[in-house]
């Protein structure tokens, strides 16, 4: 059986848990607590890091893009990183925006901070970086909006990897409370779709130990 490494928080994670689930690729998940630094783990990706994907064939993939990019390749039935150069070029952009900008000032400063540090042991919450977290959620809504308000998907005409790596970030943050829907309309309305699609639900249903998320997570209607 195909096997996902991967921690129900981590948002890069999600994102291939998502661009399986839209394939219809079968796979099993594998939680890996990456701050243990297991032997076995670190031969198959001396990083360290989630997510990492083992093929059917022993193939081993690190690194969300790599094996989005991969799996995009290999099983083309269903494209996600665009038809055209075009497509594709702006499809890469937005990821590169999502898993890059929006991770440093938005993702690393909320879900971080609140709650991989306890895990790997690096002390307390930096009450700076989370007001910079919140204070910078909201441009990157609005601009999440506008892409939503004058696109049918976020990269164009269909759904691609550029809105999965959106959701991935959104829907870690929202299922510990952090995101504020009523900002931008547009976004939650984009979200709203999103989150509807069959590839969603397995990631609706995760919960995490210590931690529940808030009443509307799960709710296709919020």
């Amino acid at each position: 059986m195909r096997i996902l490494y991967q921690l129900p928080l981590s948002p890069t994670s999600r994102k291939v848990r998502l661009v399986l689930g839209e394939k219809r690729i079968p796979f099993e998940l594998r939680a890996e607590r990456v701050w243990e630094r297991n032997e076995e783990f670190l031969a198959l990706n001396p990083a360290g890091t989630v997510p990492v994907l083992v093929e059917e064939n022993g193939l081993v993939l690190p690194d969300s893009y790599a094996i989005c990019e991969y799996l995009d390749e290999a099983y083309p039935e269903v494209q996600l990183l665009g038809r055209t150069l075009g497509e594709r070029a702006e499809v890469r952009r937005l990821v590169a925006w999502f898993d890059g900008k929006f991770a440093r000032e938005v993702t690393d400063n909320l879900l971080y901070e609140k709650q991989m540090k306890r895990l790997l042991g690096r002390g307390n919450p930096d009450a700076g970086a989370i007001r910079a977290g919140y204070a910078n959620l909201k441009p990157h809504l609005d601009y999440l909006g506008w892409l939503a308000e004058t696109r049918i998907w976020l990269a164009g005409n269909t759904l691609s990897l550029a809105d999965l790596a959106a959701a991935a970030h959104l829907s870690a943050l929202d299922y510990i409370g952090d995101i504020d829907w009523s900002l931008n309309d547009a976004a939650r309305d984009w979200y709203a779709r999103i989150k509807s699609r069959p590839a969603f639900r397995p990631l609706l249903a995760d919960r995490v130990s210590g931690t529940n998320p808030p009443p509307h997570y799960a709710d296709l209607d919020f």
